[in-house]
């Protein structure tokens, strides 16, 4: 078994000196630059260590708490700091073939003058994480756990995804694929707990976790390993493909939307519901995430009376429709399509979110939402705008939706407009964070939701 905080490679003897005199500076400035990273618009003020184990000689699994400068915008919820997984490789020198890797040289501490790099960019080490997954047991506060009905091969080359995502991703052999949570939170995480939960319950649509990562100091979920689909292509990639050819996009969103219904079967069966929903509640939500955001994107405040009807209609409609599990973040982008199917991931729910709340029930009518706002994104990437093809895929999945839940969206305006709205809201604090060149994408549907009739 690994030994916990402590490293081998102490060159110069300094053996009482702790490797985070060597780390802490230079986290500080690498992790703001990270695409995952989830406090871009605040400084790191401090890095702190909640546990180090040592994989191997020269590999470091690490967790650590990013502090942040306090927030200085009325209405910011945001947390003051963060936990995040690391797996910090050491060398002396580093090969080439690492260089998009580094982080910096150690100027002080134990691990002086040596190269310190994020080790899942290292084939080693990423074939090392397989085979403790291969191999369940522990390592210091790690715990590596799989399910042994399914066969996991050895020796699968692995390559790290480059897409652009808030965790990061390997692929093995394009037999498996690893995702690894950078961003952690105390508590089972929803993209473990839901797979498993949907694949007793015998649903195709979400591959089921066949092994995973846990650590015990903070109680948490750090990595998932499922099935790798080959040949797949994710849904925003095919959206895209067809508006570049002009070719219509109606018949798969149809099929999306059955597949959507299909899964929300799915986990109203697996988890419990609640009948007795209240629209109030989560109307007063919504509308006090507008108010921060609006304090946080300044571009929101003249549309802010214009999008609080939405909700203020929504709430005034008294008791709402049943909740339950959802998958909370539901997007082009979270669904793949191989073999003419249509298969859904990436459970974990909006990141950004607590995690209490991505594990809550909610309606089924968000992930519409989040949808339907997908379509939007994919048409506005086109010049000129041709804004009847998102109309034709959004009315095409809400049919498909209907089709295989029973329910149309389209038949609850009200509602639909009110988490249309929301997502849009969040859209905005997202791409405003993030990528502010895409920020018009989401204040186009701002301007059209403030304006419309309730």
């Amino acid at each position: 078994m690994a030994k916990t905080e402590t490293v081998s490679l102490r060159p110069r003897g300094l053996d009482s000196i702790h490797p985070m005199a060597s780390l802490s500076g230079l986290l500080r400035e690498w992790l703001p630059r990270q695409r995952w990273f989830a406090g871009k618009d605040r400084p790191v003020t401090d890095v702190t260590l909640l546990s180090m184990t040592e994989l191997y000689p020269g590999c470091l699994h690490v967790l650590v708490h990013a502090e942040h400068a306090r927030p200085r915008t009325p209405g910011d919820t945001s947390p003051s700091g963060d936990c995040y997984q690391l797996l910090l490789g050491v060398r002396e020198h580093l090969p080439p073939r690492l260089a998009g890797a580094f982080i910096g040289r150690a100027e002080d501490g134990p691990l002086a003058g040596l190269a310190v790099y994020d080790a899942f960019h290292d084939p080693r080490s990423a074939a090392l994480l397989l085979e403790r997954l291969r191999h369940p047991g522990t390592a210091g506060p790690l715990a590596f756990e799989r399910d042994p009905s399914v066969p996991l091969p050895a020796a699968l080359a692995p390559r790290l995804l480059d897409a652009e995502q808030s965790n990061s991703s390997i692929v093995y052999g394009d037999a498996f694929i690893l995702k690894v949570f950078r961003r952690i939170q105390p508590g089972v995480n929803p993209d473990l707990e839901v797979p498993s939960a949907l694949a007793r319950q015998g649903c195709a649509r979400v591959p089921a976790p066949v092994a995973w990562i846990r650590t015990t100091r903070p109680d948490a979920t750090l990595g998932v390993l499922q099935p790798f689909l080959p040949g797949a292509s994710d849904g925003w990639t095919l959206a895209l493909r067809a508006l570049a050819e002009g070719r219509d996009f109606t018949a798969e969103s149809y099929e999306l939307g059955q597949a959507t219904a299909e899964v929300h079967l799915a986990l109203a069966t697996s988890f419990p519901t609640d009948p007795r929903s209240e629209n109030g509640p989560v109307a007063a939500a919504m509308a006090e995430r507008l108010t921060a955001a609006a304090h946080c994107v300044p571009a929101l405040q003249p549309y802010v009376p214009g999008l609080r009807t939405a909700f203020d209609t929504f709430g005034a409609c008294g008791a709402g429709r049943t909740v339950q599990r959802i998958h909370g973040d539901l997007h082009l982008g979270q669904v793949l399509r191989a073999d003419r199917e249509w298969f859904v991931i990436d459970f974990e729910g909006e990141p950004s979110r607590p995690l209490a709340e991505r594990r809550s029930v909610q309606s089924p009518v968000r992930d519409v939402a989040g949808m339907l706002r997908s379509f939007d994104y994919a048409a506005r990437t086109r010049q000129p705008w041709h804004p009847e093809w998102a109309d034709r895929c959004r009315d095409a999945y809400c049919a498909g939706y209907a089709d295989g839940a029973g329910s149309d969206p389209r038949a609850e305006p009200q509602l639909l407009r009110a988490y249309e709205t929301d997502r849009a809201v969040y859209e905005v604090v997202y791409e405003a964070r993030h990528r502010p060149d895409w920020l018009p994408v989401p204040m186009a549907a701002i301007r059209r939701l403030a304006t419309r009739g309730g």
